[in-house]
C-alpha cells in the first residue's frame, strides 16, 4: 500500500491592503459585479471577476431562476464568458466575492463543486495555475496558489479517451 497525502497552502490576508495592487483592483471589481447579481431566491451575490493574460478582465456575477437548476454562478458567468470572448487567451487568477441580504459575511466563500471543476478545466487546457482570491463582506482574504489546489483528484479529459 502507498500512502500519499494531499494538502495545500492557503494564504491568509487579514486586510485586503497587503495584497498587490492587481490583486486589489481584481478584487474591487468583483465585489462591484457581486453588487449587479440576480439572487432574489438565495439572497446571496457573488461576483466574480477574471484576469486573463493579455490584461483584459471579465466579470460575471450569480443569475438565479425560480428554476432553481436554471441559474448560474458568478465564477462559471465570468469563466464562460472570457472563454467566449478570448479563446485561446489564459486566464491568471479569478478574484470572488460574496455577501448575504440577510448577515454579513465574515469568511470568504469559496467556489462549488461545478464551478471548482468548470475552472480546472480551463487550468488544465492551459497547463498554467490560477490564482484563487476569494473575500467576503468582512474579514480575510484568502488567496490559493492553484484550483488544483482545492480540487485535488480532479475529472479531467483523460477518463474520456483510451489513449
Amino acid at each position: 500500500m502507498e500512502r500519499k497525502q494531499i494538502g495545500f497552502e492557503l494564504l491568509i490576508f487579514e486586510d485586503a491592503n497587503e495584497l498587490s495592487q492587481n490583486e486589489q483592483k481584481l478584487l474591487h471589481t468583483a465585489e462591484q459585479a457581486r453588487e449587479n447579481a440576480y439572487a432574489p431566491y438565495s439572497r446571496f451575490k457573488v461576483g466574480a471577476a477574471v484576469l486573463l493574460e493579455n490584461g483584459e478582465v471579465v466579470i460575471g456575477n450569480n443569475q438565479e431562476n425560480a428554476s432553481y437548476p436554471s441559474g448560474l454562478c458568478a465564477e462559471r458567468v465570468a469563466v464562460f464568458q472570457a472563454g467566449a470572448k478570448y479563446p485561446g487567451v489564459a486566464i491568471k487568477a479569478v478574484a470572488i466575492s460574496a455577501a448575504s441580504q440577510d448577515h454579513v459575511l465574515q469568511m470568504p466563500a469559496a467556489p462549488c463543486g461545478n464551478c471548482r471543476q468548470s475552472i480546472m478545466e480551463y487550468e488544465q487546457k492551459q497547463n498554467a495555475p490560477i490564482v484563487l482570491l476569494l473575500k467576503a463582506e468582512k474579514g480575510p482574504v484568502y488567496k490559493c496558489a492553484s484550483m488544483a489546489d482545492i480540487l485535488p483528484l480532479a475529472f479531467n479529459s483523460a477518463f474520456l479517451s483510451d489513449s
